[in-house]
């Protein structure tokens, strides 16, 4: 990285304030995962344990079906008007809809009426969520182009770690009030300190500045940004959702589907469980932070391949290890953490540099949440499912190689239809970007 390349004070004001969203956001969304076992006691009871957590897990897979939809609505106006509005107002009202659901009733005062407010909650939380990281992306790049591979990196480095703030959350609460507790009321406070995490985004948000490369291009913005990216980039968006697949399938089942099924179906300690898995989030937001510092020095796409072959490799083995607590727990998760990091630290630049400045919003945005929705959204109910219907605990492993082997072939065609943000001398892209 030369002179040239560094990036400004105020550049980095930016790259971070649209990490620290991202953190905020991610925290308020996983946190729904963590504590799915206690919100299953609360809002979703059934006879049978298994049940209560399949209803806990389908209301976790519609926050990720709202947000295909809120992706392409945000992201619509971040394309047309600017990206600073679609940042403010995603965090605030997602902050509204996590408090909320740290205040619903629980069943047994209410009724169903309990579980329908949770869900109207979390179609909101997913809306929302829609548009944050695809606009934490977009702008990083924009402000930053000549070391995208980094600050792409550092974003995804933050969202990581609101997952283990999610985690550490879950671990104190677990640590420090009585197991009766929890089910009752310590779940809730996890859901209050995220809203309010969000209301601080919100007014830090607001210093923030429009994208340069978009004022730069606003004049040239396309009336229908979503027609504009079905007509010029088909194909584009086919590929994003395969490298995002590998990525969107470990998140799901090591973020979210892992505390209940270590606690739930290998009846380890919920404490044990939680613990390793922050340990592991905090080793995957290392390796996500070297991966961008790599990416800067080697193609992403090759860390990309990387990353979900070792994926695939070890999957069964794994999950062979965590059944058998042949291996240390912690150990374990901090092995699957650093795996991880290699997909989770090179997708997102990849990702951005399919799609030209005018429809960039946007692309990413239905990309991230197509994505994400079919492979992440849905990866705690096939896991459950799949260990329900096949009496193997490690089932969820042959899940994980499908998807790695998706995401394995979509690195292969990856350069071919990049370009836009990354692999371009200077001369060619200050010539270019005007153009596009």
């Amino acid at each position: 990285m030369n002179s040239s390349d560094r990036i400004t004070p105020a550049g980095w004001k930016i790259v971070l304030l649209a990490s620290l969203g991202g953190t905020l956001e991610f925290y308020d969304f996983v946190i729904f995962g963590v504590f799915a076992r206690d919100i299953a006691a609360a809002v979703f009871p059934a006879t049978e344990a298994t049940a209560s957590l399949l209803a806990t897990f389908a209301t976790f897979a519609v926050g990720y079906l709202a947000r295909p939809i809120g992706g392409l609505v945000l992201a619509h106006y971040g394309d047309r008007y600017g990206r600073r509005a679609v940042f403010l107002w995603s965090v605030f009202i997602m902050s509204g809809a996590t408090l909320g659901m740290g205040l619903v009733p629980d069943f047994a005062t209410i009724g169903v009426t309990a579980s329908v407010l949770m869900v109207m909650l979390r179609l909101i939380q997913g809306f929302c969520l829609g548009g944050e990281l695809p606009g934490a992306l977009t702008y990083v790049v924009e402000t930053a182009p000549r070391i995208a591979p980094f600050v792409c990196g550092v974003v995804f480095a933050c969202v990581t770690m609101g997952v283990a703030a999610a985690t550490g959350v879950s671990l104190s609460v677990r640590t420090y009030l009585d197991p009766d507790m929890v089910p009752l009321y310590g779940w809730r406070i996890a859901f209050i300190i995220g809203g309010l995490g969000g209301v601080l985004s919100f007014v830090l948000r607001r210093s923030l500045e429009e994208s340069p490369e978009f004022a730069r291009m606003k004049s040239m913005a396309v009336r229908h940004p979503f027609r504009e990216l079905l007509k010029t980039n088909p194909v584009h968006v086919l590929i994003g959702c395969l490298i995002l697949a590998g990525t969107g399938t470990f998140n799901g089942l090591f973020f979210s589907h892992l505390p209940a099924y270590l606690s739930q179906v290998l009846q380890y300690d919920p404490r044990q469980a939680v613990l390793s898995q922050t340990v592991g989030v905090i080793a995957s937001a290392v390796g996500i932070l070297l991966t961008g510092w790599l990416g800067d020095r080697l193609p992403p796409r090759y860390l990309l391949g990387a990353g979900v072959a070792i994926l695939m490799g070890f999957a069964i083995p794994w999950y062979g290890a965590v059944e058998a607590r042949s291996m240390n727990l912690t150990l374990l998760c901090v092995i699957a953490g650093l795996a991880a990091g290699l997909t989770n630290g090179s997708f997102a630049v990849l990702l951005t540099d399919l799609f030209p400045t005018r429809v960039r919003f946007t692309g990413v945005a239905l990309v991230f949440n197509v994505g994400f929705t079919i492979f992440s959204g849905t990866a705690p109910l096939v896991a459950t499912a799949l260990i329900r219907d096949t009496a193997q605990n490690t089932s969820p492993a042959y899940l994980m190689i499908g998807s790695a082997a998706l995401a394995l072939l979509g690195s292969l065609w990856v350069d071919r239809y990049g370009g836009n943000v990354m692999a371009r001398p200077a001369s060619a892209t200050a010539t270019a970007r005007p153009a596009v």
